[in-house]
């Protein structure tokens, strides 16, 4: 891993590059939504979110602390599914109170009404590195990459951005990718040489054309997220797409995993509160405790993600700042959240028949 300079995401490239703008209706305001003075009728709440280490911090850091100060026991499920919040709303049997998931997937979600209004007083935008919308609080910037195993792969042996990734002659091996059309694309644009600046609207049939090519050298379509480190450690893979906190994490535990900040996919994360949900006044404190500047630096030492509240980035500590990404690296693609709502429902199915095929 190369080194890196303390880094706070500038709000200005990730207003113009996910497309917030135009989706925020609370921009002008410091404070969201409308008002909630329904107390809380019970003492717990769910939060599907990722699995792994993402996990485990997310409970030292968020959940633990929470139920401390609150009495509200938080329930952590794995992984996020948007079509499952689907059947939920169709069923009117809703399982989940918080949705903690990328922004193609919170806003098309939004797009679907599946969401509930943020409480008024929830955070102040003006802390933020984009503005929310009515509907989903930016939680933090996560980094996408490659990642390889040090002892098998040294230096010259590996790939190190998405050109190499998918250059099999150059470096032949057996590789990962998400299991899901966000990021997935983006990859194969970059590996076909477009440039990161025409990114969007995203070509499509061009991107769909170098899977095609690729996927025969795939060991796994990534699910869980964990398993992005977990099948290079073990040797199942060559080559992963992973995440600049699971690298860090296999990094402290002294695996040999590395990952390069050559080229990245940077995107957000939001967290959302389920619409009808059956436990809406804790889910509306637990994303206000979530978001205290204090809270966001804690839980981002652990993880190594870059905090959504500006203020929580001083509170880092140095060791950690050197696995944020830098959007300014011309290199880099900042997901367009505003593009993949409304594109999200017709790729992730064509995606998956895809796959399957």
């Amino acid at each position: 891993m190369s080194k890196k300079t303390d880094f706070a995401l500038p709000r200005r490239d990730f207003l113009k590059a996910v497309g917030v703008t135009a989706m925020a209706s609370a921009i002008g305001a410091p404070l969201l939504g409308a008002s909630s003075s329904v107390q809380a009728a019970s003492n717990k709440l769910v939060m599907v979110s990722w699995g792994g280490n993402y996990r485990t911090a997310v409970e030292q850091a968020l959940t633990i602390p929470f139920e401390k100060e609150t009495g509200i026991k938080v329930t952590l499920i794995d992984t996020p599914d948007l079509a499952k919040v689907k059947a939920q709303m169709m069923t009117g049997n809703i399982e989940w109170d918080i949705f903690d998931a990328t922004g193609p997937m919170v806003f098309s979600g939004e797009k679907n009404n599946y969401w509930e209004p943020l409480d008024s007083g929830l955070v102040d935008a003006a802390d933020l590195i984009t503005p929310p919308s009515k509907y989903a609080v930016p939680f933090y910037g996560y980094t996408g990459g490659i990642c390889w195993d040090d002892n098998r792969h040294p230096a010259g042996k590996h790939p190190m951005n998405f050109a190499e990734y998918f250059d099999v002659e150059k470096f032949p091996g057996t590789r990962t990718l998400r299991n899901r059309a966000v990021e997935t694309l983006e990859s194969a644009l970059l590996a076909d040489g477009v440039a990161p600046a025409d990114m969007y609207p995203l070509d499509v049939e061009r991107a769909f054309k170098m899977l095609d090519k690729i996927k025969p050298h795939i060991g796994k379509w990534i699910e869980q997220t964990p398993q992005t480190t977990s099948l290079v450690q073990t040797g199942e893979v060559d080559y992963s797409y992973t995440y600049a906190t699971r690298a860090k994490a296999a990094a402290e535990a002294g695996q040999p995993l590395k990952f390069s900040f050559e080229q990245n996919l940077i995107g957000l994360e939001y967290l959302v509160v389920l619409k009808n949900s059956p436990n809406k006044a804790n889910a509306m404190k637990f994303l206000s405790f979530a978001m205290r500047p204090e809270n966001q630096a804690a839980l981002m030492d652990l993880h190594g993600n870059t905090p959504a509240n500006n203020k929580a980035v001083a509170l880092m500590n140095a060791d950690t700042r050197q696995w944020l990404s830098n959007p300014s690296n011309v290199h880099n693609v900042l997901i367009s959240d505003a593009w993949w709502a409304e594109h999200y429902d017709e790729l992730t199915s064509r995606f998956k028949l895809w796959a399957l095929s």
